[in-house]
């Protein structure tokens, strides 16, 4: 089977397909910034994004993304390898602090950017609904991707 992964495209084994999805990323691939969270699809620390929307994947196998485009937070880097906007704007916005939901919030948010790159306040706060930060609070990753949706215009 095939599927494209960070804008690189994978032949994986057919002894591999049945296997977590999480666990292929981070295991095979070496992209941890793929989270195990919850385990139960409650906390979106394991969002990816999938055909450019975002896919909590802690219970999907590598086939379930047989085919598609995947993007994970190690893809969303420049081709000169700084930050994409929305992840220094997480940064400058102070919309990180441990760090383990800012991956699956960040590509929530991308998903959300992608398809409306004029959200409002309330339309940002409905899109992340599915995250979980303990650390943060929301106020500062809202202005974050507020002040990063410039960018998608």
């Amino acid at each position: 089977m095939q599927t494209t992964i960070n804008k690189k495209l994978y032949n994986i084994p057919d002894e591999l397909k049945d296997i977590r999805l999480t666990d292929f990323l981070r295991e095979y691939l070496d992209l941890t910034g793929v989270k195990n969270g919850c385990e139960m699809r409650a906390c979106g620390a394991c969002a990816i994004l999938v055909n450019n929307k975002s896919m909590r994947i802690c219970h999907a196998t590598v086939k379930d993304v047989e085919n598609c485009d995947v993007l994970t937070i190690e893809g969303m880097e420049n081709e000169d390898g700084t930050l994409h906007p929305l992840q220094q704007a997480f940064i400058d916005y102070g919309a990180i602090q441990c760090g383990f939901c800012t991956p699956g919030m960040v590509l929530t948010a991308h998903a959300l950017l992608l398809s409306n790159n004029s959200p409002t306040r309330e339309q940002i706060r409905k899109a992340l609904q599915s995250n979980l930060c303990r650390c943060t609070g929301y106020q500062q990753i809202v202005d974050a991707i507020e002040a990063a949706s410039v960018y998608y215009k």
